[in-house]
């Protein structure tokens, strides 16, 4: 396994201020903290740390803006900023991408063939299909008639995640504002920039001042929570991790908030002896270990049948030892940096549990060579653990899989289910009864067959269990982002 060392980057990194009813502002109390590059263990530069005080003026101008011009304006000249928004995103796609990777740590070639790409195509759809949205209506018999109105929410608040910033982040403003509403960003404070250019952006494709706002800083007992609590939001959006959202619930019952949630996921990778070994490889290098695992969509939880099971860990071992770890600017990089020291620090401690727990580490599981600087971590294979360890049921959430043998179809699907999570699977088979069969039991809002990661935004996308609540995508984004009014009239 290669490595190398950090490189020079080509877009400057920026400093972060809050975006409140158009403008970009300070912290009402002057405080900052310093954005890190995980990459380097560098200063990026400072970041406004937000509290109530900021929230509330947020919050406020959201307010306000729903009763000024952008409640005014037609569907068709909403929609028309939403997709320029997604126009101006390509248009600055480099020093977005950049951004992005510095803020990450991820590599700059994955930043921009996928998140802003993406980014700018949730404007885009999300732009043209609520064109194809339709009211309800009924008639009953001769003695009324029914149809409903659909309305914005209100004031939404976006809880963003930093593991894809700018990808979740246009996942949740794109359909809040092409419904109407208008909202307070918050992003992770980890990952602060590519949101402040994401605000500018805004401003720049028309959306009137007060619409979209942001305010930087932290979670509990800080903006997020004040976010969360303040009587004037409507709603709350959260994509992370699942302790998070439970607090939020709570916070959010006292003003019985309407509630969205993409949390955690320990999701299974069913492999049956039936599949196409070699482009099951492929894609299980990818679900293990892209964006260093740091999705909550990978399949860290590897289920392979018995009799192909020593065939397929010679051949995903091999192929893992190829993939470079290491500078995220270098395009041969593989998998980057991991986000933070602390996080580098709970990842590495779950290996050290892997160990206590009589499982193996058959490769990886420490820091490449050669990089004294950067949160950098190999990928990780650990095998000889059961479904009862602790490595296997909770969320590691970076470049660490499990490999465990099964013997029949009921025992895998009893072991995929045995979690409190359900936010993804995927299955690998070539036997299309067995197919429907096993995806029809597995407990997940989404079961991939023979892919991964393959996503129609019309399609519902959420967790059951502690993976979530509710669905996003398609009509079931509007859902969560509108209300809807009855109204009777008597015939």
């Amino acid at each position: 396994m290669m490595q190398q060392a950090p490189s020079a980057v080509k877009v400057k990194a920026i400093d972060c201020l809050h975006f409140i009813n158009g403008e970009f502002v300070p912290s009402v109390d002057g405080k900052v903290f310093n954005n890190i590059n995980p990459a380097t263990e560098e200063v990026l530069g400072i970041v406004a740390e937000g509290g109530s005080a900021d929230v509330d003026l947020a919050v406020q101008a959201a307010k306000k803006a729903l009763q000024g011009p952008w409640k005014k304006m037609t569907a068709s000249e909403r929609t028309a900023i939403v997709r320029r928004i997604g126009d101006l995103i390509l248009e600055r796609k480099d020093e977005l991408a950049y951004l992005e990777s510095l803020d990450t740590g991820k590599p700059l070639w994955l930043s921009s063939s996928t998140d802003i790409p993406r980014s700018a195509y949730n404007f885009h759809f999300f732009s043209e299909y609520i064109r194809t949205l339709s009211n309800e209506a009924s008639q009953t018999d001769d003695v009324a008639l029914n149809y409903s109105i659909r309305r914005p929410l209100g004031v939404v608040g976006l809880i963003n995640p930093w593991n894809l910033p700018l990808l979740l982040l246009t996942w949740k403003l794109a359909p809040a504002l092409a419904a109407g509403n208008t909202v307070v960003m918050k992003p992770a404070e980890l990952t602060p920039m590519t949101a402040t250019v994401l605000a500018e952006i805004c401003r720049d494709a028309g959306v009137p001042d007060g619409v979209v706002n942001l305010v930087h800083g932290f979670g509990p007992n800080s903006a997020g929570a004040a976010l969360v609590e303040h009587p004037d939001v409507n709603g709350i959006t959260f994509t992370g991790e699942t302790t998070t959202g439970m607090a939020i619930m709570a916070s959010a019952s006292t003003t019985l908030k309407r509630l969205s949630y993409e949390l955690g996921g320990k999701n299974p990778n069913i492999i049956f002896a039936d599949s196409d070994l070699d482009e099951v490889i492929e894609t299980t290098l990818k679900s293990s270990f892209i964006n260093q695992g740091e999705v909550c969509l990978c399949g860290s939880r590897i289920y392979v049948e018995r009799s192909i099971y020593d065939q397929f860990l010679d051949k995903f071992v091999e192929k893992t030892k190829g993939l470079i770890v290491g500078d995220p600017f270098i395009q041969e990089t593989k998998v980057g940096a991991l986000i933070s020291r602390e996080h580098y620090e709970r990842v590495t401690s779950y290996i050290e549990l892997a160990k206590e727990e009589g499982g193996h580490i058959l490769l990886g599981g420490k820091r490449p060579e050669g990089f004294e600087k950067g949160y950098y971590l190999e990928p990780t294979i650990i095998v000889g653990l059961d479904n009862g360890c602790r490595v296997v049921r909770e969320e590691i959430f970076g470049p660490v899989v499990t490999v465990i043998p099964f013997d029949s179809e009921e025992e895998v699907i009893e072991q995929a289910n045995d979690t409190h999570y359900g936010l993804s699977a995927t299955i690998w088979t070539n036997d299309l009864r067995r197919a429907h069969r096993v995806a029809g039991q597995i407990e997940a809002g989404i079961v991939w067959v023979n892919t991964w990661f393959l996503r129609d935004l019309r399609t519902p996308f959420g967790g059951m269990k502690q993976s979530g609540i509710g669905r996003e995508g398609g009509v079931h984004s509007f859902e969560f982002y509108t209300e809807l009014t009855n109204v009777c009239i008597k015939l």
